[in-house]
């Protein structure tokens, strides 16, 4: 389904120009949920972004990215337009600044469907009223018609994967969705994403800091280190028998139990 071979991002609005991402090829079945983990400044980020062809005007890409026989890089706006919401659905980092603060959420959650499907206005409403419902938000009538500032930071989150998979994607892009929620919260938004995966067939690219939560949710996992991909693998292989230094020091920081899981010689002894 996804393809993507050889990456390379620039930005040239420094001096020297700034090496984003290098030389990075992923391949993506359909409905399997890859993890991309690394730093803060590892290019994770702009990976998905590229994708999405929202990268701004200083970056220069190169390679390709195959996505249901389509090269990404090779369209124009207008033609990434017709994909972005529809084809593949994006959950951004912080849902506080990608919503917009003086919409409600009913009208952010149907844009979607109105880029892309002519329906009637109550079918718009319908649809997102289901969306909201299937995000696990308690009272999506009252939500609907809220303001972002009036909700928690789950819910703003939950609001956020409604409105990615309104037009149900073939591939949901999810940066860092659990970042600055409670446990208990990222647990829930897990147990969704799994959800949509098994019920929906959505593959997903999971973007994380936190090895924890790639570990319970992904199949396979891609460690960046400096816009290189550095190891990648299944999950089990990656995490107990690590080939790259840097992942083992990513794993030997992980200050939870998980920490003292990957110096067991076997997974079956947990």
């Amino acid at each position: 389904m996804l393809d993507i071979n050889h990456l390379n991002i620039q930005f040239h609005d420094t001096e020297p120009v700034t090496n984003a991402v290098t030389d990075f090829s992923l391949q993506m079945k359909p409905g399997e949920i890859v993890g991309i983990v690394g730093e803060s400044g590892s290019g994770k980020t702009m990976t998905a972004l590229s994708m999405m062809g929202l990268l701004n005007r200083y970056a220069k890409t190169s390679g390709e990215i195959w996505f249901q026989g389509k090269n990404l890089l090779e369209l124009n706006n207008q033609e990434l337009q017709r994909i972005r919401g529809k084809d593949i659905g994006m959950i951004f980092q912080e849902p506080m600044t990608s919503l917009n603060p003086v919409l409600r959420i009913g009208e952010q959650v149907e844009e979607g469907l109105r880029l892309h499907q002519e329906l009637t206005k109550e079918e718009y409403r319908s649809q997102a009223l289901k969306m909201l419902q299937a995000a696990e938000l308690p009272n999506p009538e009252e939500v609907y018609g809220k303001y972002p500032h009036e909700l928690s930071g789950g819910m703003r989150q939950r609001v956020m994967i409604a409105s990615a998979l309104i037009c149900d994607p073939a591939l949901l892009i999810a940066d860092e969705p659990t970042t600055a929620l409670d446990v208990t919260i990222q647990r829930q938004i897990i147990q969704l994403l799994k959800w949509i995966n098994q019920k929906k067939g959505t593959a997903i690219m999971f973007i994380s800091h936190n090895l924890g939560v790639v570990q319970e949710l992904c199949d396979r996992v891609v460690v960046m280190y400096k816009g290189k991909i550095v190891e990648q693998g299944y999950i089990d292989d990656v995490f107990y028998h690590p080939q790259d230094d840097y992942t083992k020091r990513l794993l030997d920081a992980i200050p939870t139990r998980t920490h003292s899981l990957r110096r067991r010689k076997q997974p079956a002894d947990i």
